[in-house]
């Protein structure tokens, strides 16, 4: 039934795509030259290719459409490809062959996630088949990418609402695309919500693929699969037409396997939008800094960096050793590259810990944000036109496997129905003037204020929850992986591998808002004095791997039958402690 109803673009959990004829580019020679690793490859390979013409934009897409078809059965990162990407590249070949470069992103393949609109053959439905087959103009931020000669080369799965809809689902699962999984280890989970993002572009599905964020959706999958990943600050990028949770702390940023190509991403799509009001509160007018002017080695250099070290205590037992570990020796390796190292403690992180009132700022946000973005579609084909209606297609719609998947996030005990009022009732107010506190003076900008320090340092894991209150950004940069005699643990389903040998895991730089240049170029320092990334390989089932595929396939199966520990994510474990449960929060760090 599902084959029938969706197009050969379309490259669900369960859907075979045989229509599209893909010469076997990847590992190849053009040109008598080899063709670059799609897993390694970064822009500036790229472009000195298609600069010498050793190979085109047209080339680059077909190498990337296979390397997706290759995969994607086995971790249904991709939920569609572009169908008109061939001709969209054959117009960046043409205008380069007369001298038109449009950016430096000209002509390169990016994917973005399925919550970004694009106003064309392609669907935008944030995981679910509620907004299948709806229309809608260009997000802003496809309009830049476009601008800038890139190739929109498909969308990614992602978990269904980013996270905003179950208590028990898992990471990167969506009606719509099925389960992601991550390719370092059988089965992993790949977090959430940008999962799909996060495994694509660490496995070369393309150059870099966009995400978004509420509170964790790109740090927790840049961490688990071994990327850096830039959350902006709120307002840096326009998120007009980009499917919302809440306009106080929603970002789109990139998500890449270098920070020089996660800058050159960022530099592309940061600016004003009349149509998003947040960014004008951009600094100086709207200009955006030179992001590659930030990328210098000797950063660290008289810099002062705190470590927030009363969130590491008081989530001890949330870090498992080997990330604490690996934590001590970067700020060890930071200290020796010319930083001054200091304590940055937030100081309202226990208080804020017992404190509910991030759920009913995102609850209120949620319920009109959302009306707002299903009023703008062209075409609503299933009539959804606020977080009720959606929530009852959800309830009646056998594929979106509901009540195995809750609506709890919606309509339990502190779902954004129940709670009845949105961002415009007087209630608001003081709700979002505790998280502001929470993340400002007790939190990430108090930290950075009290002790005059330009970044605060966190292991990825625990980063996310507290600069997403006051929309502050924060950069990830792979820091290291779990060791080979690691006992895999598995999530509260019992479907995914928690941790395990091989999974990666990421040191954090947070910072002021608007901060991301300095940002950028601490973690370019740290980067560039580790090259983390390059110790391990992904360990994805693929043509020339064939041995591994059905393990690959069945391998969470194995492991219960192995009677293998079951052990939650860190964030539900500290949930279930407040008496919250479940993933609710979006999931909170998204993990």
């Amino acid at each position: 039934m599902r084959l029938s109803l969706l197009p050969v673009a379309l490259l669900g959990a369960v859907t075979t795509v045989t229509a599209l004829t893909i010469p076997p580019y990847t590992g190849t020679l053009i040109k008598g030259t080899q063709f670059p690793s799609l897993l390694d490859v970064d822009l500036e390979e790229l472009a000195a290719g298609l600069e010498s013409g050793l190979f085109t934009s047209v080339d680059l897409v077909k190498a990337y459409t296979a390397r997706i078809i290759e995969v994607n059965s086995t971790l249904h990162a991709v939920t569609e490809l572009n169908p008109d990407a061939l001709a969209i590249a054959a117009t960046a070949d043409g205008l380069r062959a007369n001298g038109t470069i449009l950016g430096p992103l000209h002509g390169i393949p990016i994917l973005i996630k399925n919550n970004i609109a694009t106003g064309d053959k392609m669907n935008n439905t944030a995981g679910s088949f509620a907004l299948y087959g709806a229309k809608q103009p260009d997000s802003t931020l496809a309009k830049k990418l476009r601008a800038a000669g890139v190739v929109i080369l498909g969308k990614t799965n992602l978990s269904q609402w980013a996270n905003y809809r179950s208590s028990n689902s898992t990471n990167g699962w969506s009606a719509y695309g099925g389960q992601v999984t991550a390719a370092y280890y059988p089965g992993q989970d790949p977090s959430g919500s940008s999962s799909g993002s996060g495994v694509a572009s660490s496995i070369g599905l393309a150059l870099a693929t966009l995400g978004s964020e509420t509170s964790g959706s790109i740090l927790s999958p840049s961490d688990v699969n071994n990327l850096v990943g830039i959350k902006p600050t709120v307002g840096l990028t326009s998120r007009y037409l980009v499917i919302p949770i809440s306009e106080h702390q929603d970002t789109v940023g990139p998500m890449a396997r270098t920070v020089r190509d996660a800058a050159y991403l960022l530099q592309t799509i940061a600016g004003p939008d009349p149509n998003d009001n947040y960014t004008s509160a951009i600094p100086n007018n709207g200009t955006v800094p030179d992001y590659l002017a930030a990328l210098k080695y000797e950063s660290f250099r008289g810099a002062r960096i705190g470590v927030a070290r009363n969130v590491l205590e008081i989530w001890a037992k949330y870090t498992d050793a080997p990330v604490a570990a690996a934590f001590e020796t970067a700020i060890a390796q930071i200290k020796a590259a010319g930083a001054t190292i200091v304590d940055a403690n937030f100081t309202a992180f226990e208080a804020w810990q017992n404190d509910n009132n991030e759920t009913l700022v995102l609850n209120a946000d949620f319920l009109a944000n959302l009306k707002t973005y299903l009023s703008e579609l062209d075409y609503n084909p299933n009539n959804v036109t606020d977080l009720a209606s959606v929530n009852s297609f959800t309830h009646r719609f056998p594929a979106e496997d509901y009540p195995d998947r809750d609506t709890a996030v919606w309509d339990g005990p502190q779902g954004a129905l129940t709670q009845g009022w949105d961002n415009t009732d007087p209630r608001f107010w003081a709700a979002y003037q505790a998280n502001l506190y929470f993340g400002g003076e007790g939190g990430i900008l108090g930290a950075l204020e009290r002790t005059n320090t330009s970044a605060v340092l966190l292991p990825t894991q625990l980063s996310p929850s507290i600069p997403a209150l006051v929309g502050s950004p924060v950069v990830t940069v792979p820091m290291g992986f779990y060791p080979a005699n690691w006992t895999v643990t598995m999530n509260r389903r019992r479907t995914l591998v928690s941790s395990g040998p091989n999974v990666p895991f990421g040191l954090s730089f947070m910072g002021a808002k608007f901060s991301e240049a300095e940002l950028l170029g601490y973690a370019y320092a740290y980067e560039q004095r580790t090259m983390h990334r390059n110790e391990e390989e992904e360990r994805v089932c693929t043509r020339d791997w064939v041995e591994r595929c059905g393990e690959f396939e069945d391998w969470p199966r194995v492991l219960r039958e192995r009677g293998t520990p079951v052990r939650m994510g860190w964030w539900d474990e500290m949930k279930e402690e407040k008496g919250e449960g479940g993933t609710s929060k979006e999931d909170m760090a998204e993990t």
